[in-house]
């Protein structure tokens, strides 16, 4: 395999340990600076320029991108995939873990448990979003915010309050977040590769700090992840778009919440309080998936007039509740079940075989006129028509 990894430190702890693994594993691997590169588009087909030069032929690439240049690296990674060069780490993966309440709004669809989050603009709004998440004290997050850096615990609402509007005074959007006791400045780290946890590692805070991370001062321990922590890592990184990714999650009285997924995590303290190769288990990954390189389905499925990808919502009263797909007469409306989405399992390629169930989501691919006729139209008030006014045009007083 001939892998390049993006990377502008190339003797960060992270990036070296990365290219001694796919040494060792018999690999060419080479670091190349993300800024140096040029996204040619004046071919018949999508190409790179490298310091000046056309990029040869790489058959995978890693994105080590920092939080600086985010637009410009996830461009190049872009590229990359419309070269069919396989990332485990999509361009869409990174935007979205980058920016957290893109990142929440995205989880929270897909039943993952979370601290309570509220996002306000308006002074007006922030009293109320703050009751929203349980009151003082909050935990107060820049959007963009790394190591740790820009998140603020508020004791009380005032606190909390002269906060936030001294940050959107100065164009900062922040979001508000429940403060969970229950960590007592602990977190967990669950470093995904593809569909499972490789290693965990439980960070616990200094002193009266109650960020744990590694960055202002924390310890790290060995922890052994219970079924329900690793599934919520994995299935994160997984609806993120990402296949290498690091999971920060609180340990709370009802199970794990997940504050953060990270597409660039880093990989010194994890493998020293593990013992453990991650970056072996990254490159390994990567070795088996060249031949998969990931694809903007929607991008490709659409390309067909007519046809596209849609999501349908079998509701309680629908005629498809008890049916089985294959008697449910989609196919005969060209329409293709991809995924069945039921609570939290997803159902890839499901038989034909298999029952419908009121709340089941269908991510389909057919005729998009198909797919619209059986979305139910949304009820609206209507408005009652009233009686003409005894003066329709008052007269107006000179």
């Amino acid at each position: 395999m001939k892998l390049a990894i993006l990377s502008r430190a190339p003797q960060a702890y992270s990036t070296q340990r990365l290219r001694a693994a796919a040494q060792q594993r018999g690999h060419q691997v080479k670091v190349l600076d993300t800024l140096r590169f040029a996204i040619d588009l004046s071919g018949n087909e999508p190409d790179l320029q490298y310091r000046g030069r056309l990029l040869s032929d790489y058959d995978a690439v890693l994105p080590r991108i920092g939080n600086s240049i985010t637009y410009f690296g996830t461009a190049v990674v872009r590229q990359f995939e419309q070269m069919d060069v396989y990332t485990p780490n999509t361009a869409n993966g990174i935007t979205n873990s980058r920016d957290k309440l893109r990142a929440t709004q995205i989880l929270s669809r897909h039943n993952i448990g979370m601290p309570a989050t509220a996002f306000v603009h308006s002074r007006a709004d922030v009293r109320l979003a703050i009751e929203r998440v349980g009151g003082a004290p909050v935990v107060i997050k820049l959007l963009e915010g790394t190591q740790g850096i820009g998140v603020i615990l508020a004791p009380e609402v005032k606190i909390a309050e002269a906060i936030i509007e001294t940050l959107h005074s100065t164009k900062q959007n922040v979001l508000i977040q429940s403060f969970i006791s229950e960590s007592r400045g602990r977190d967990i780290r669950a470093l995904v590769v593809g569909d499972r946890v490789v290693a965990a590692m439980r960070r616990v805070a200094s002193g009266d700090e109650f960020r744990s991370n590694v960055h202002r001062g924390g310890t790290v321990e060995l922890v052994e992840l219970t079924p329900a922590y690793e599934q919520a890592a994995v299935r994160s990184a997984q609806i993120m778009g990402l296949r290498v990714a690091g999971v920060d999650m609180l340990e709370g009285n009802d199970g794990p919440l997940v504050m953060e997924v990270n597409s660039s995590p880093g990989l010194e303290g994890i493998e020293r309080a593990t013992s453990l190769d991650v970056a072996g288990a990254v490159i390994d990954f990567i070795a088996n998936q060249v031949a998969f390189p990931e694809i903007d389905v929607r991008q490709r499925l659409s390309v067909s007039t007519g046809y596209g990808v849609a999501e349908l919502l079998v509701h309680g009263n629908a005629d498809l509740v008890g049916k089985t797909i294959r008697d449910s007469g989609l196919g005969d409306r060209d329409i293709t079940v991809l995924t069945l989405h039921r609570g939290a399992t997803v159902i890839p390629n499901p038989r034909g075989g298999v029952e419908l169930e009121s709340g089941d989501r269908l991510l389909c691919f057919g005729k998009l006129e198909e797919m619209r006729s059986m979305i139910p139209e949304r009820r609206r008030r209507r408005a009652k028509v009233r009686k003409l006014p005894k003066e329709p045009i008052p007269e107006v007083a000179v």
